[in-house]
């Protein structure tokens, strides 16, 4: 093996002295507080055993989509799916992405123009931003949630197409923007508001249909981005929006031209996934049962303090210093509750976090022991 550069070495080194080297998990027989499949979608029998009958009828065996959607990749399953997903979520247009990294790096690098300009929430996540630094446009974040910071960023650009990004859950506090507030602004200054709902999928609206909908205000977005891969269970993303935004994504996004196409496998994993959350609000009112739970848990244990007020399936707690914070962690795992430790630089420094993440299947007990723990091991 060729001797790795000494540079790349240092950086490695950097991160084991600050306590915050990466390393892949193994999988885990722990209580779940941990994974992002709030709903129990990943597990479901019932969905994967009607995937695998849909495949069937349809007579479709085939393992991969044999090239890019342009060329080869476009199997069937993709405009069944599409127009279901565009029919659930009152959009004009759905187009599938192979992961939510995909869709935002894709949306981001070829709408927003050389002359336009991006504002966006600081909070935004990791993918938001790449597809930001691959756009031409120029692009100023705003501070959380705060829109008079937002618009004097409007008011100092007169004339100018803009785009305003926003999450309906954010991924690292749980926390959700006042998109009434946000829409009303957007339409004064008539900006192009995006929103992203990864995390908001499953979880609100009455079919799980997200946050934008549940408002009633899809009709106010110039588009959504929805990701399978938390509440759905299963993998990829689409981006919601008018069949013009369709029609110039498969033109100009390079995520979506330059790559494979999903397998019809994970496609009708999709399809029967949204349909089961259609006709099953069983799953979406446990999982509102138990974050209600946890937040009456969190203040009768006098927890409130230290976590980030969350109405969603994310649940943080706020608890500075990577050593500290991994420490407390990896007590709650010995006692059998897989919750994870959020280390900076994945965020602030002295913004450390223990991140809950609840899930239908969540017992109230569970939930119950595991806060008690964590009272135990902070106070």
């Amino acid at each position: 093996m060729k001797h790795f550069p000494e540079n790349l070495s240092a950086k490695l080194d950097i991160r084991k002295q600050n306590n915050a080297l990466r390393k892949l998990p193994l999988s885990s027989k722990k209580i779940d507080f941990s994974s992002n499949d709030y709903l129990g979608f990943s597990q479901s029998e019932i969905i994967f055993k009607e995937t695998h009958q849909h495949l069937i009828t349809n007579k479709i065996t085939q393992n991969g989509a044999t090239g890019s959607r342009l060329l080869s990749g476009n199997h069937k399953l993709y405009q069944e799916t599409e127009d279901f997903i565009a029919k659930f979520h009152k959009s004009e247009s759905a187009l599938i992405f192979n992961s939510g990294y995909d869709a935002n790096v894709g949306f981001f690098s070829a709408v927003p123009q050389k002359n336009d300009l991006i504002l966006y929430d600081e909070l935004c996540h990791a993918s938001i931003r790449d597809g930001i630094q691959l756009s031409n446009a120029k692009a100023y974040k705003f501070n959380h949630n705060d829109f008079e910071d937002l618009e004097k960023l409007i008011l100092r650009n007169p004339n100018t197409n803009i785009y305003i990004v926003t999450e309906s859950v954010f991924s690292m506090d749980g926390d959700c923007p006042n998109l009434e507030e946000l829409v009303q602004l957007s339409d004064k200054y008539h900006c192009y508001l995006v929103v992203d709902e990864a995390h908001a999928l499953g979880v609100f609206g009455t079919e799980g249909e997200g946050f934008v909908q549940m408002l009633v205000l899809q009709n106010h977005v110039f588009a959504r981005i929805m990701t399978f891969g938390k509440g759905l269970g299963c993998h990829g993303a689409a981006i919601l929006g008018s069949v013009e935004l369709r029609d110039y994504l498969v033109n100009f996004a390079r995520s979506f031209i330059y790559t494979t196409g999903l397998s019809p496998h994970s496609v009708a994993t999709i399809l029967i996934a949204y349909q089961y959350l259609k006709k099953d609000s069983t799953s979406i009112l446990k999982l509102r049962e138990n974050i209600v739970f946890f937040n009456q848990e969190k203040n009768m244990l006098g927890l409130k303090p230290l976590f980030v007020r969350s109405k969603s399936a994310i649940q943080s707690a706020i608890i500075p210093g990577n050593e500290k914070v991994k420490a407390i962690a990896n007590q709650l795992q010995e006692k059998g509750f897989d919750v994870k430790a959020i280390l900076s630089p994945t965020v602030p420094e002295g913004q450390e976090r223990l991140r809950f993440c609840l899930h239908s299947y969540n017992s109230t007990e569970e939930i119950s022991e595991v806060l008690r723990l964590l009272s135990t091991f902070v106070f």
